[in-house]
């Protein structure tokens, strides 16, 4: 990732209601949700909304899908690792300590998938 693209990015979250949806889709997950329900949980108008989340959505922090008559929105979470990334790879200075809470906090979050036999 270049300086440009994590910039725009960093600054798409930089804004109270931004941030806030982004996080709700972080708790979402990969299904995301619908433009109207996010509105309704963070007590938004539904035009504001949109707008924000077209705001994110050209960060490339998020996605849009068509589900019938209702547009649900999901963090591209390949664009939030790939932020996550760019702000530490350069990080410790040999004191791995330093990114561990980092690192920790992804791996509880994200545990791998038990893969299923047939």
């Amino acid at each position: 990732m270049d300086n440009d693209a994590a910039l725009k990015r960093l600054s798409a979250l930089a804004q109270d209601s931004r941030l806030a949806i982004f996080r709700l889709l972080v708790k979402a997950g990969p299904a995301g949700v619908a433009a109207g329900d996010i509105a309704r949980a963070l007590d938004t108008a539904p035009n504001t909304m949109s707008a924000q989340l077209l705001v994110l959505a050209n960060a490339g922090l998020v996605r849009a899908r068509r589900a019938g008559r209702s547009i649900i929105y999901a963090v591209d979470f390949s664009a939030m690792s790939a932020l996550l990334v760019f702000l530490t790879e350069d990080c410790c200075g040999g004191r791995p300590e330093i990114c561990a809470p980092v690192i920790a906090s992804a791996a509880a979050c994200c545990p791998p998938r038990k893969s299923r036999r047939a």
